[in-house]
C-alpha cells in the first residue's frame, strides 16, 4: 500500500517519523517532500515541488495530513479528498479539533481523525487498512 503526507514545513521532523514508521510495516511512500526540499525559492522550485507533491497524492492509496498544517497542507488535502483517497489527519492534541482551531473539511466523514503520537497513530492506521 502506498501513502503520501502532508504537512507544514515546521513539521519535518514528525513528517520523517511518520514515514519510517509505515515503510517499517511494508507501506510504500510515494514522495518524501522533506527529503527533497532546499533553500531554492525560485517559482520553477516551486512548479517542480508541486507536480512532484500532486504526483504523490495521485499515487498514494492513503493521504495522511499531519496538524498542525499549513497553507499547502490543506491544499493536500482538498486534493485527497476530490481524489478520494482515503485520508487519515493527525495530531498530537485536541486543539487542533476544537471548534475554535478545526476547518469544516475535517469534520467530512471520510477523514479519520487520529489523536496521539506517531507510533500510536500509524498503528491505528496501520490496523485500520
Amino acid at each position: 500500500m502506498k501513502f503520501y503526507i502532508g504537512s507544514g514545513m515546521k513539521n519535518c521532523e514528525l513528517v520523517s517519523r511518520y514515514a519510517k514508521l509505515l515503510i517499517e510495516n511494508g507501506y510504500e511512500q510515494t514522495f518524501d517532500w522533506v527529503k527533497n526540499i532546499n533553500g531554492d525559492k525560485s517559482i520553477d522550485d516551486m512548479i517542480k515541488y508541486a507536480t512532484f507533491e500532486s504526483q504523490g497524492i495521485v499515487d498514494a492509496d492513503i493521504v495522511i495530513i499531519l496538524l498542525p498544517g499549513g497553507r499547502g497542507s490543506h491544499v493536500e488535502l482538498g486534493m485527497a479528498l476530490a481524489l478520494n483517497k482515503k485520508i487519515f489527519l493527525c495530531s498530537v492534541t485536541e486543539e487542533d479539533f476544537n471548534i475554535e482551531n478545526t476547518v469544516a473539511f475535517y469534520e467530512l466523514p471520510k477523514i479519520t481523525k487520529l489523536i496521539g503520537n506517531a507510533s500510536d497513530n500509524v498503528k491505528k492506521i496501520t490496523e485500520s487498512l
